[in-house]
């Protein structure tokens, strides 16, 4: 099955972190290089009205879509709008209007799972440019995708897995590998951040940039702290990496400069990193501009 996504942008970026005195110290001062831009809104190459003649199946999921982020900025809970039984035709229309927006995210499959035999994402997830409007396709065991769109500030999936991967931390190493200085301390925090923290409060984090920490640090956290099965790559001011830990609530959220080289590495305890995640705003904004693009395609 020729999925959407099959020619989206590269998702994968370096997953190289290093914070403070990780490095060697060169004469000369250099200054790393800045993200150049900042992703902004931009419309999609919408079809022309009378390619939907003949494709109302397509108009409908889009006013569906519609629809849910209505009741949504109402304060309803909605369901996904499933695209199950659309022609290709249908969900390349649908696709074209949705565009591609800046956030993407994969889950990938349980290790021993059939969905892991093949080494494909067992969910793929893409925001369109209506922030909030996310395409989702997730194979199923038995070979069978399910591809819907979901209205919100991020897919439910991606918690359901960043939950489903929770486990408690690794025990410590005793005696500490060489090299690892401040690790036990960083360690040591975050799980008090875990302990503290409460669904809705703000993220508790940790900037490891900022802290004295060598590659074996880093090294030793990952292992302590685990690595789970989801994967969010936001491209705004420059391109930012998320992945799950595998312990409750703790996020790497990793930031890079257009050169892919880090520029901010840290550790999140939250639900989810509010980069990755649109804004009531961003919501109210998008249903505003779905109207105008169905009402340019009902004129047409």
């Amino acid at each position: 099955m020729n999925l959407p996504f099959d020619n989206a942008k590269p998702f994968p970026i370096p997953v190289v972190a290093l914070g403070a005195g990780s490095q060697s110290e060169d004469e000369g001062l250099e200054y790393m290089s800045m993200p150049s831009g900042m992703s902004t809104y931009h419309p999609p190459a919408l079809p022309e009205p009378e390619a939907f003649a003949g494709h109302g199946a397509a108009l409908t999921a889009l006013h569906e879509v519609l629809g849910r982020l209505q009741r949504r900025l109402a304060g309803e809970a909605v369901a996904p709008v499933s695209l199950a039984g659309l022609g290709a035709e249908d969900l390349a229309l649908i696709h074209q209007v949705l565009g591609e927006g800046e956030v993407s995210a994969q889950v990938l499959a349980q290790p021993g799972s059939p969905g892991d035999a093949s080494g494909v994402p067992r969910v793929q997830i893409q925001e369109s440019v209506f922030a909030g409007v996310w395409r989702v396709i997730e194979r199923c065991d038995d070979g069978s995708v399910v591809d819907q769109i979901e209205v919100g500030p991020i897919p439910q999936v991606l918690r359901l897995a960043a939950r489903e991967d929770a486990r408690a931390a690794r025990a410590s190493m005793n005696p500490l590998p060489l090299g690892v200085l401040n690790a036990p301390a960083i360690l040591a925090e975050l799980a008090e951040h875990r302990r503290h923290w409460s669904a809705g409060e703000a993220a508790q984090v940790v900037n490891l940039t900022l802290l004295p920490v060598t590659p074996e640090d880093i090294a030793y956290l990952d292992h302590i702290i685990g690595t789970g099965r989801v994967v969010i790559l936001s491209r705004g001011y420059g391109n930012c990496r998320i992945t799950n830990a595998a312990v409750n609530h703790t996020w790497r959220v990793v930031y890079y400069n257009s050169q892919d080289a880090v520029i901010l590495n840290s550790v999140e305890v939250v639900d989810l990193p509010e980069v990755a995640c649109a804004a009531t705003e961003d919501l109210a904004d998008s249903a505003e501009r779905l109207v105008e693009v169905l009402q340019w395609v009902q004129n047409g």
